[in-house]
C-alpha cells in the first residue's frame, strides 16, 4: 500500500500520464491504472487501485510476474516517482487561490499529482516521437514501438505492452522504426539515444547529481531534443 500526500486522484493522475485514451502502455479501466513494467530484465504486469477518497488516500499495488523476483522496494519506488504521490501541492493551491480563473482549474482538477515516467529513456523517446505532430498521432507511433518491440505479455484475450528498453532498440537501424511511421530524423534519434544509453555514454544516474542547467544542457546536446 501507498498512503499518497493527499488529496491525491489517482484518475486524473493516470489521464495526465496516458494524455490519450489509444496509449496501449498506460491503462485506464475507469477504476485500475495497470502497466507493463520491466524490473531486472523481466516483464512485471502492475496494477494500481485508489482506496479512499481524495483528502484520505490509500493506493493499493498488485504485481504480477512469472518466477521469484526481490521487487517490491523497486516496484514502489518506481510507482510513487511515476504518480508523483509524495509531491505536496499546498503551496501551489494557495497560489492558485489568488487567481480566479487558477483558482477555478485548480478546483476542478484537485487531487491531480505530476505525472513523470518510469525512465530517462521513455521521457526521451517520448519527447522525441511526439513533436512537431498532433499528440494522438505521437501516442500511435510510441504503441508501435512498444508492440513491435516492447516486452509483452498475455492474459486470456489481452496482450500488455512495455515500454521498449534501450537495448530492445539498440541493435535495430533507421529503417526499421521508419517503417512504423516515424521520420528519419526521429527514427536516427531514437536509435542513437538508445545506443548511448546502452554503451553507458549517457547514464541516467549521472544526472541526478547536477544541477538543472547543466542537465537541460547536456540533453539538448541529443539529436531531437
Amino acid at each position: 500500500m501507498i498512503k499518497p500526500v493527499a488529496p491525491f486522484r489517482l484518475d486524473l493522475t493516470v489521464w495526465a500520464l496516458r494524455r490519450r485514451a489509444n496509449n496501449i502502455v498506460d491503462r485506464w479501466d475507469g477504476k485500475t491504472y495497470s502497466r507493463l513494467l520491466t524490473l531486472d530484465g523481466q516483464a512485471v504486469d502492475v496494477s494500481v487501485t485508489q482506496i479512499g477518497p481524495p483528502n484520505d488516500p490509500e493506493l493499493k499495488i498488485e504485481a504480477a510476474y512469472a518466477g521469484f523476483l526481490p521487487i517490491k522496494t523497486a516496484l514502489v519506488t518506481i510507482v510513487e516517482q511515476m504518480l508523483g504521490t509524495g509531491r505536496n501541492l499546498s503551496e501551489f493551491y494557495v497560489l492558485a487561490s489568488g487567481d480566479a480563473q487558477l483558482a477555478q482549474l485548480a478546483a476542478r482538477f484537485c487531487g491531480l499529482k505530476p505525472p513523470r515516467f518510469p525512465t530517462l529513456f521513455e521521457a526521451l523517446v517520448n519527447g522525441i516521437a511526439c513533436q512537431q505532430i498532433t499528440l494522438t498521432l505521437g501516442i500511435l507511433l510510441l504503441n508501435k514501438l512498444a508492440s513491435n518491440y516492447g516486452m509483452s505479455v498475455r492474459k486470456e484475450s489481452t496482450t500488455s505492452y512495455a515500454f521498449p528498453r534501450p537495448e530492445d532498440l539498440a541493435g535495430l537501424e533507421p529503417r526499421d522504426i521508419r517503417r512504423l511511421g516515424l521520420s528519419n530524423n526521429k527514427a536516427r534519434a531514437i536509435i542513437e539515444l538508445a545506443r548511448m544509453m546502452t554503451d553507458k555514454r549517457l547514464i541516467p544516474e549521472d544526472l541526478e547529481a547536477l544541477d538543472d542547467e547543466t542537465v537541460l544542457a547536456r540533453l539538448c546536446q541529443l539529436r531531437g531534443v
